[in-house]
């Protein structure tokens, strides 16, 4: 071999050895950590062999006990959509002090009034009038009064009309709260000229009343990774608010209601903000909302792994059996790069698959297990792959962490209820019927 050859067979070993070494690490950290492997074992004692719901109580009531701390003076609203189930809603009213929900599906607010029938409603967004309609046409009379305890949310003056025709041909009383638009830009009134203009229909009107308005700002939440935008965009919220509000002082009808009292009548305007993403910003805010809402927060599904709530815990989860296990790869179609897949990624070592999957949810133990890009997510039976370290067996569970509880709760039948790392009762979800 001559200078030449040499220094090139030197450099093509030293460029294999790089790219060795840039081969991903190995992921896998052995079994359960000791939570997991509690809540394993309580799911075997209950016989349970299917895709489960989790929620963990004591870390529900860590998070409502952090929002309450933070919010101080104002009142909470829970958001029904995050926590759908009755009895959690109820066990989060009860630890909170409040009867205030938000509801967001015309079938939850039909099943609110029944089993909850001491709530302070308020719709989470504009419901298209024939919702209303099956609503009140549902309505079965009872303890829930909703001429006296619902707000429906109105975004704009035909949807005003609209709520104004069905109330003449009902023959009903309905509170409204206005939609305002604070910088999300998703509808609402976008003017505070047009608030005055809205209001001076409803005053002309007897049945159909005032009750507060609604402002949402989400937007604020995805801008923290940039620096001192998420201040700058929230101190726009709050003069956004302000400026609707200075409207509501001044109306004629109801000069001076959103700083003192009435709205209308003798009740004070529910002013309500934030979500769970924000509610935090408002701590140090006075004179604008008088409640916030939170919803997410109380579980703190994957995406609101968030800094400002990082005094916040996780608290659900869905535990799903595994059904097969492999060594190695076999991908139909792959053949030999099977095996060199699973040689160059040692998170490719082992093959599981669970009952059911497809979810809006990442494994979270054991460590190290991950989706197979190529087999793809299934709603039947799901692929993971992990390292050889990964100690998971058929019959045992593999724990996801959903990205989000709206929705994804309403997949699994009723809420596997966790105390002291223990399965202590079963919690229904509400029915999407009606």
């Amino acid at each position: 071999m001559n200078r030449r050859q040499f220094l090139f067979a030197a450099a093509c070993s030293a460029a294999g050895l790089a790219v060795w070494a840039s081969r991903p690490a190995s992921r896998g950290e052995g079994g359960h950590p000791s939570y997991f492997a509690q809540l394993e074992r309580s799911l075997r004692e209950h016989g349970l062999a299917r895709p489960t719901m989790l929620v963990d109580l004591d870390r529900f009531d860590r998070n409502v006990d952090t929002v309450l701390a933070e919010i101080g003076a104002r009142r909470i609203r829970w958001v029904t959509k995050s926590l759908p189930s009755p009895r959690l809603l109820e066990h989060a009213m009860k630890r909170a002090g409040t009867s205030r929900l938000m509801p967001f599906h015309q079938p939850f607010l039909n099943q609110i009034a029944r089993e909850l029938p001491a709530s302070d409603v308020l719709l989470g967004k504009p419901m298209p009038v024939v919702a209303a309609d099956r609503f009140h046409r549902t309505h079965a009379p009872g303890p829930f009064d909703p001429a006296r305890q619902l707000q429906w949310l109105i975004d704009t003056p035909e949807r005003l009309r609209q709520y104004r025709e069905l109330a003449a041909g009902q023959d009903l009383h309905l509170r409204i709260n206005v939609e305002i638009d604070v910088g999300l830009h998703r509808g609402g009134l976008a003017d505070p000229a047009e608030l005055a203009r809205l209001l001076a229909v409803v005053d002309s009107d007897p049945r159909i009343e005032f009750a507060g308005l609604m402002g949402y700002d989400a937007h604020v939440a995805k801008l923290a990774a940039m620096p001192g935008e998420q201040a700058r965009a929230f101190e726009r919220v709050r003069r956004r608010y302000e400026a609707f509000l200075d409207v509501l002082r001044t109306h004629p009808a109801r000069a001076g209601a959103a700083g003192s009292g009435a709205a209308g009548g003798n009740e004070a305007p529910t002013l309500n903000a934030a979500g769970s993403p924000t509610y935090r910003l408002w701590s140090d805010v006075a004179g604008i909302a008088s409640e916030l809402s939170v919803g997410s927060g109380l579980v703190k599904p994957l995406d609101f792994d968030l800094p400002i709530l990082e005094p916040h815990v996780p608290a659900v989860y869905i535990a799903a059996p595994v059904l097969k296990s492999a060594d190695g790869l076999s991908l139909p179609a792959l053949g030999p790069l099977n095996d060199l897949w699973s040689l160059w990624d040692p998170n490719r070592a082992r093959t599981f698959f669970v009952y059911g999957g497809n979810w809006l949810a990442r494994p979270v133990s054991p460590p190290g297990l991950s989706e197979n890009p190529v087999f793809g997510r299934s709603s039947n039976q799901e692929m993971l792959n992990g390292a050889r370290s990964v100690e998971l067996d058929v019959d045992g569970f593999v724990f996801y962490r959903p990205t989000q509880s709206e929705s994804v709760m309403l997949q699994f039948g009723d809420l596997a209820v966790v105390r002291g790392g223990r399965i202590v009762d079963f919690w229904p979800v509400l029915d999407e019927r009606g």
